[in-house]
């Protein structure tokens, strides 16, 4: 039997129904078992043959069900004929280990029982072997089958109750039938007329005007629990509307797109006791009359009406948006006659004036909605508005900047839109419960200053010559300033900041994004966006933060960023070409696929500070080949273990900080002994590190191309004794035996050049197990300048002989007691707080002829006559420091 959708509705006519019923429930038996109680599963075990008994199938309820009737209904709609509904039945058991088995039903014509092998794949291990084929017998008690049916559309209900008596009775059930969608239905009004007969009950009717004929007529009459009537299309007359009478309980009434009138008037009078919400859009007519006592909201949205007469005493909200035909002093009578309206939409009504929007103002004075859009000439000027919460104003010619002033007399105004209002210069307002604004397109607007704790959203796109932003909020998270070709000073007073778009910006300057350094006011700043910001921004600090996570940045002429302590920062796309210097320290989540992509967009880096990114791993750092140029490379507080990676991708490397890198091995320095790797290498920074004695020991001796080296924090450091390493060289077996295993190998260098010392600074500050300097003159250190060994508490002994060192810092060596030294060239002695006596410091001093500076406040055993002596021995004395 063919099921064509289009006669869907003919399954529920009375006359019809027994036979069909009669004539499906035929065809259902000879498709399926009728209902039973027990069900088997017929099978082998092994030597046993006989019939397992089951319990009956546990069927879950849920929308999935819809699948245990049918396979979708749009699989129902689809089938041709019965016999091709039954290849789309599936059926959902648990079986007895607890799993759900979805197993599909085939019922062939004519069999009485359903044997078909089941699928190993679909049975517990224990079954499987010996349970070859199953026979269901399904069984729906009612109140499950109404359950299964609430899943299912009116077309759906229609097919299914041509299976079987008892799912054609559940199909027709009231429940299902409450809201009666005739659209886009192939149906007679005959049809139309006996479901709405069979279904008094039914509370929505949604019908095609063109089947309102005076059977259907009738019928509507019956619908006394109506409470939605919509209507499209067609001619409504007269006779329709006297008709909603009969509906006591209509509430909701919805016309699209239909000719009203009866003939030629094109008037209609729409009179109903409870009627709330009515819709007439789309509508051709030229009068309308509404006396609704219980009216709440009235559309007439893209009407034609000329003329609106409303008795609507309570009435909240009125549209009439894109009305043409209605007039200026029509709009007025149909708003003024309603002194309830809060929302109110005129948009699209070009002839309403300012006129107008006073005079309603003056009598609907709690008016918080009006949507005032495309019309030309309003200019807002001494309309008063105090109740206002919504305001939309696109595309006001006559909006400028005078109209600020009526706006500024909104207390309660929470949402503004001002787009392409081209008239206006300057926006000023200062409004406490403001949280949304928009003004995109507005070309000629110069100044925004916004002031408003509530801000939430702005949204300032494509206004070419606004030249200065001020805003003030602290609930603003958001700030949107897309295309903003002049903008070149921005003030942002928003604590909660977390998002600015500034894309194709193009005038930006470093001096704007002072907003977003140390007291810029945006201290919970997390996504900034910069595409396309092509012009003027060379810098960006980015360095207070802290919850930016997501980065985007397009600029050809940055050469500066910083992002030091954006530590939530995971997403980082900066593409540009001429970045010289990024410092990204402490950002915890930039990970090697950040630094992969910065590298490949930024290749002409020159400084890249990596200071505690702990997520970039060894296989990341090989990203750092792209940077041809780089020089500097901080991987302090990182799990760096060796130098590998950082020796084969940076050959032109100046300077490596690798503090607090306690993971590297005593052999991760070997390589650039001699200055085999990374032979431009002058400064290395290896402070608060975990390194040995000897390593140490290795380094100072081998690495005499170093100009800079800090050891600062070493604990394993005792002594800085180079008597004996004078004497020594990297070929010596004591300081080569590590450096044995190595492939470097440079025979070009000789030994005498080998042992000439580039050190001009060496830092040792707050090594707490240093005990004794000795520097002599053999360790040829003619080039050290500056050693600084403050804080190191148990030194005792220091001895030096550097002719061209002229800052020495021995601060806090609480336990110093000898000095000697042989610097005739020492300018700046800084010996705060040391135990040094009067005497062995007179004699340190007496040959350094140039000494300028003396530090020697809290030395508790220099007196004031010993201040005296040293002024005499050092004549040269600019800058004594005591607190004798």
């Amino acid at each position: 039997m063919a099921l064509d959708p289009s006669s869907a509705y003919e399954g529920l006519d009375e006359e019809g129904e027994q036979q069909n019923v009669q004539h499906n429930q035929n065809q259902a038996e000879e498709a399926f078992l009728l209902p039973s109680h027990n069900t088997t599963i017929s099978g082998f075990c092994h030597n046993v043959s006989d019939e397992i008994p089951l319990k009956r199938p546990k069927l879950v309820i849920c929308p999935s069900l819809v699948n245990c009737v049918f396979a979708g209904s749009s699989g129902l709609a689809e089938s041709s004929s019965f016999g091709d509904m039954e290849n789309d039945l599936s059926f959902q058991m648990s079986s007895k280990d607890g799993n759900d088995l979805t197993l599909p039903l085939k019922l062939p014509p004519g069999h009485k029982e359903v044997s078909e092998p089941m699928d190993s794949s679909s049975i517990g291990d224990d079954n499987q072997d010996y349970i070859n084929d199953y026979m269901i017998r399904l069984d729906l008690t009612d109140d499950l089958l109404h359950a299964v049916f609430t899943f299912l559309d009116h077309k759906a209900l229609c097919k299914a109750g041509l299976v079987c008596k008892q799912w054609h009775a559940s199909s027709v059930h009231e429940d299902f039938w409450r809201s009666l969608n005739f659209e886009n239905c192939k149906i007679t009004s005959d049809q139309v007329a006996r479901v709405c007969r069979r279904y008094p009950r039914a509370v929505e009717l949604h019908l095609p005007g063109s089947l309102l004929d005076n059977p259907v007529h009738e019928a509507l009459r019956t619908l006394k629990n109506l409470e939605v009537l919509t209507i499209y299309h067609g001619n409504l007359g007269d006779a329709f509307f006297s008709l909603l009478v009969e509906c006591p309980v209509l509430s909701h009434l919805i016309v699209i797109d239909a000719t009203l009138g009866s003939g030629g008037s094109q008037e209609i009078h729409v009179r109903h006791e409870s009627l709330r919400h009515l819709q007439v859009m789309r509508c051709r007519a030229i009068r309308i009359f509404v006396r609704c006592p219980q009216l709440e909201t009235l559309s007439l949205k893209r009407s034609g009406v000329a003329s609106a007469n409303l008795n609507c005493p309570v009435l909240r909200e009125l549209d009439v948006a894109s009305c043409h035909k209605l007039s200026d002093p029509g709009i007025r009578a149909a708003a003024m006659s309603c002194p309830l309206l809060k929302s109110l939409d005129i948009s699209n009504c070009s002839y309403v004036s300012d006129d107008t929007l006073r005079e309603i103002a003056a009598v609907c004075t709690d008016l918080q909605i009006l949507d005032a859009s495309y019309c030309p000439n309003i200019s807002l000027e001494a309309v008063r508005l105090p109740m206002l919460m919504d305001l939309k104003l696109h595309n006001c010619e006559g909006i400028n900047a005078t109209s600020m002033a009526a706006l500024s007399q909104c207390y309660y105004l929470e949402a503004l839109q001002l787009d392409f209002c081209w008239l206006l210069t300057s926006v000023t307002l200062d409004l406490p419960r403001l949280r949304h604004i928009s003004l995109v397109n507005c070309r000629k607007i110069v100044d925004l200053n916004l002031s408003s704790p509530a801000l939430a959203s702005i949204n300032v796109t494509s206004c070419p010559i606004l030249n200065r932003v001020d805003i003030t909020s602290t609930t603003l998270q958001k700030l949107v300033l897309q295309k903003q070709q002049s903008l070149t000073t921005m003030t942002l007073q928003c604590l909660r900041l977390s998002e600015v778009d500034l894309s194709e910006c193009e005038s930006l300057t470093n001096s704007i994004f002072e907003v977003f350094s140390v007291g810029g006011g945006c201290p919970m700043l997390g996504t900034l966006i910069l595409d396309s910001c092509e012009v003027g921004l060379l810098s960006l600090n980015l360095g207070i933060c802290p919850y930016l996570s997501e980065l985007e940045i397009r600029a050809t002429q940055m050469t500066l960023l910083e992002l030091k302590g954006c530590g939530v920062l995971s997403q980082a796309d900066i593409n540009c070409p001429h970045l010289q210097s990024l410092d990204a320290s402490f950002c915890s989540l930039f990970n090697d696929d950040c630094l992969d992509a910065a590298t490949a967009a930024c290749p002409s880096i020159k400084s890249l500070v990596l200071m505690s990114c702990t997520s970039i791993g060894p296989g990341g750092l090989l990203a750092l080949q792209r940077l041809s140029n780089l020089t500097l490379l901080d991987l302090s507080y990182t799990f760096l273990t060796n130098l590998q990676p950082i020796i084969d991708s940076c050959p032109q490397l100046k300077v490596l900080k690798l503090q607090a890198c306690k993971y590297l091995d005593d052999t991760a320095l070997v390589p650039l002994h001699r200055g085999r790797a990374l032979p431009k290498l002058s400064e290395l920074d290896l402070s608060y590190g975990t390194l040995s004695q000897s390593a140490i020991e290795e380094l100072l001796a081998c690495c005499l191309h170093l100009t800079h080296v800090s050891l600062n924090g070493c604990t394993n450091m005792h002594d800085l004794d180079w008597r004996f390493e004078a004497g020594k060289s990297c070929s010596d077996p004591a300081l080569h035996r590590k450096e044995s295993s190595c492939d470097w190998t440079d025979d070009s260098v000789t030994e005498e050049e080998s042992s000439v010392r580039l050190l001009q600074i060496l830092n040792c500050v707050g090594c707490p197990n240093i005990k004794k300097v000795v520097i002599p003159v053999s360790a040829q250190c003619v080039n050290l300048c500056s050693l600084n060994l403050s804080l190191s508490a148990n030194i005792q002994d220091v001895s030096l002989v550097c002719l061209n060192l002229t800052t020495l810092n021995l601060s806090n060596c609480l336990a110093l007691e000898i000095l000697q030294l042989d610097c005739p060239r020492l300018a700046s002695l800084l010996l705060q707080a040391c135990g040094i006596k009067e005497y062995e410091l007179e004699c340190a001093i007496y040959s350094c002829h140039l000494l300028e500076t003396l530090d020697i406040r809290s030395c508790p055993k220099i007196s004031s006559i010993g201040i005296s002596k040293f002024r005499s021995t050092c004549p040269t004395l600019k800058r004594l420091f005591s607190n004798v």
